[in-house]
């Protein structure tokens, strides 16, 4: 099947002043720099823009002032959790419709009326593959956007795309 590849849009200068680009946009949020760099290079090797918080203040401020396509944040950090983060962005309707993957520690249970509040569409535990991290953030991304805005620079080395129906 073909690959749909038009962008996405419209394009924003990242969180640290960079061009404008048409490329998704995710935020990672976690208190833990060996995670953020862990997923945030998988996420550039496919050719996303990458913004990076360490707690939640930070990347609440960062989504609202960069709109990305996609927020991976942990549960577990210091300020404002993840659940927290995710609750106020939701509740805000310029940021109501940024979908978030949360990471957990492994055994943590996060309630279903709590994921209804939030704009939390996926959940993972902890210890992940920064592959199949990546595989459901385009499945969520197809999901949320459509068909038809699966970037051509998205997966850049992995086969994961936004199929045609």
């Amino acid at each position: 099947m073909e690959t749909a590849v038009p962008t996405f849009g419209p394009p924003v200068p990242d969180h640290a002043g960079a061009p404008n680009t048409l490329a998704p946009r995710i935020v990672i949020a976690d208190d833990e720099a060996h995670i953020r760099l862990v997923v945030g290079e998988k996420f550039r090797s496919e050719g996303c823009v990458v913004m990076e918080a360490r707690d939640g203040e930070e990347a609440l401020e960062i989504v609202r002032v960069n709109t990305p396509h996609l927020l991976v944040t942990d549960l577990q950090m210091p300020y404002l959790n993840g659940l927290e983060l995710c609750t106020q962005l939701a509740a805000d309707p310029r940021t109501a419709g940024v979908p978030a993957i949360l990471l957990t520690a492994r055994g943590h249970i996060v309630e279903e009326s709590q994921l209804a509040k939030s704009c939390i569409r996926k959940v993972m535990s902890k210890p992940f593959s920064a592959k199949l991290l990546f595989e459901q953030a385009v499945g969520l991304l197809c999901s949320t956007f459509g068909q038809g805005v699966a970037p051509a620079t998205l997966g850049r080395t992995s086969t994961t795309r936004c199929e045609a129906a």
